[in-house]
């Protein structure tokens, strides 16, 4: 069974729903330290301007400190963000091809906002998955399940409560990750290559890195062409040096 475990974010780009896509099972590791610079509340969408951040704005002071796990935290409701998202999104995606066809569902999202991030974050994704045609993904939280340990060794518990027998991952892990504790559980381990071929955007020059709400208004139903399709992935233990 294929597993892939990841941190929630914002809108994400293509790659993680690459990743998705690959797993029989995605959890959501909603219970590790929150990073305040990483892609948990942010992400880019392209405008006729160039790329444009588009931030969740997060409740600060006692809310956001050192180890304050990601389903901790809550969005500032006190800032009117989801109109200007939605407005952004709206007036930068217009005229692309597939926007009538989902501008209810992106719409939908900035209706009525959650107060915690993860919340949102999560139920956007899984929509935007849906959308993209995958529907053999089982989503689970990394909260609602028991694990002990850090780093690898949560990882290993993680995978092995769920009765996992294949771990995929994104290639940055492999600076990190312990490959002996997986192989020693039973693992096999699999690292995604992230090389994807371009599509038709708006606005020239093309802008690979960012949210996958650019390609799908852009492609539409041809979307997973551009993304698992065509995307190469290749055992752990072949990538060696």
């Amino acid at each position: 069974m294929n597993c892939v475990i990841l941190q929630p974010s914002y809108i994400p780009w293509r790659g993680y729903f690459d990743l998705i896509q690959r797993a029989d099972v995605f959890v959501f590791y909603d219970d590790v330290q929150y990073d305040k610079h990483g892609w948990r509340n942010r992400n880019r969408v392209k405008t006729a301007g160039g790329t444009k951040w588009l931030t969740i704005p997060v409740r600060s002071g006692g809310n956001v400190v050192e180890g304050t796990p990601i389903r901790a935290i809550e969005i500032d409701s006190t800032q009117n963000w989801a109109r200007k998202h939605w407005e952004t999104i709206r007036q930068s995606y217009a005229k692309a091809p597939y926007f009538g066809r989902y501008r209810s569902m992106v719409e939908e999202f900035y209706a009525a906002t959650p107060p915690l991030l993860a919340d949102f974050t999560i139920e956007t994704t899984v929509a935007l998955a849906r959308a993209l045609g995958i529907e053999h993904t089982r989503f689970v939280r990394s909260s609602d399940l028991p694990a002990t340990g850090a780093k690898t060794d949560r990882l290993v518990d993680l995978l092995t409560h769920l009765g996992a027998t294949h771990y995929i991952s994104g290639p940055s892990a492999r600076d990190y990750m312990e490959d002996a504790k997986l192989a020693a559980a039973g693992i096999t381990l699999e690292y995604i290559v992230y090389e994807y071929p371009e599509y038709p955007q708006l606005y020239p020059p093309f802008a690979p890195q960012v949210s996958v709400i650019d390609l799908l208004l852009m492609t539409g139903p041809d979307a997973p062409r551009f993304v698992w399709d065509r995307a190469a992935v290749a055992p752990a233990e072949d990538r060696r040096p």
